[in-house]
């Protein structure tokens, strides 16, 4: 059985589905879910999934060699970053070389970059015009939504959406092609 890790900031609603997939699947299990908000949804979500989750600050990941050798611990196939924010560390990248992938609610390499998550997306793709939007998973390296594009899915956008449908249009991208895009990647990596 393959090990993943997942890394989120938010809500939590993609590990869930991560977890709850690969449970149905019974192939790969998250060992361990970490969050940099001590407030995050994702806390809740775990507690009741039964999935061990921890909290860590700004001053732990930044000793990236210390997060990298309490990553080490768990021996991950794979690390998923769903919905986490910050930067990862070129230390973490070179300890885990395309082992680290990351989901963006855009079609990179549009819409990416420092400050470009969540609703902020929805909000730019929908000022710009744009007739289509969907989703980018990509392995992670030293700058931001740059790493190799591993999959896209696309949905289209009509007049009448807003931010908020547009977000809602991805999400079910996500839930959708997210566990599977992993499952196939852990198959792949032997």
């Amino acid at each position: 059985m393959k090990r993943l890790l997942i890394l989120a900031s938010g809500s939590g609603s993609n590990a869930e589905n991560i977890i709850t997939y690969c449970r149905e699947r019974g192939q790969n299990e998250v060992v361990a879910v970490f969050t940099n908000k001590s407030t995050a949804k994702v806390l809740e979500r775990c507690k009741r999934l039964g999935v061990p989750a921890y909290f860590f600050s700004k001053a732990a990941f930044s000793d990236s060699d210390n997060f990298v050798e309490v990553l080490k611990t768990f021996s991950p196939d794979l690390i998923v970053l769903a919905g986490f924010l910050w930067k990862i560390p070129e230390a973490l990248v070179t300890a885990f070389p395309n082992k680290i992938v990351n989901i963006h609610p855009a079609l990179l390499p549009k819409y990416g970059g420092k400050g470009m998550y969540g609703d902020r997306v929805h909000k730019a793709v929908k000022d710009n015009g744009e007739t289509e939007t969907g989703i980018t998973i990509h392995f992670v390296n030293e700058a931001y939504d740059e790493g190799a594009i591993i999959f896209q899915a696309k949905t289209q956008i009509d007049s009448q959406d807003t931010p908020e449908t547009i977000a809602q249009k991805v999400h079910q991208l996500e839930y959708e092609h997210f566990p599977k895009v992993i499952e196939k990647l852990l198959v792949q990596n032997g």
